[in-house]
């Protein structure tokens, strides 16, 4: 495997690795938005906002221009929306395996006596 691609996924999975960087991307999935909106509606103190957003910027994962006074963002890329969605899925799919493994071992203590 090409080890320079390798670093770049990691880099690129660092970037979305943190709740407030996966809050904002959510935030743009319908239109790009003001930078205003994002401390407002993610209640996050506009220095740690504008650090989270040179993390996804650097990356290629949003970018931004400005309009007037704002600044707006937009994600560059749909597809980071269907890599969400697709964690998310992993993650329903592995809650459901683990809460079939607990029913079970439930059942068996049950029908054990324990």
């Amino acid at each position: 495997m090409n080890e320079r691609l390798l670093s770049m996924e990691a880099e690129f999975l660092k970037a979305l690795a943190h709740p407030t960087r996966i809050r904002i991307i959510k935030h743009l999935m319908n239109s790009e938005r003001c930078v205003c909106e994002f401390t407002e509606d993610l209640d996050v103190e506009q220095s740690n906002m504008s650090q989270h957003l040179a993390i996804l910027r650097k990356q290629g994962i949003v970018s931004s221009r400005k309009d007037g006074m704002k600044v707006m963002y937009k994600v560059n890329h749909p597809q980071i929306f269907e890599i969400l969605q697709l964690i998310e899925e992993v993650l329903v799919s592995q809650v459901k395996e683990t809460l079939s493994i607990l029913n079970k071992e439930k059942r068996m203590e049950d029908e054990n006596g324990y």
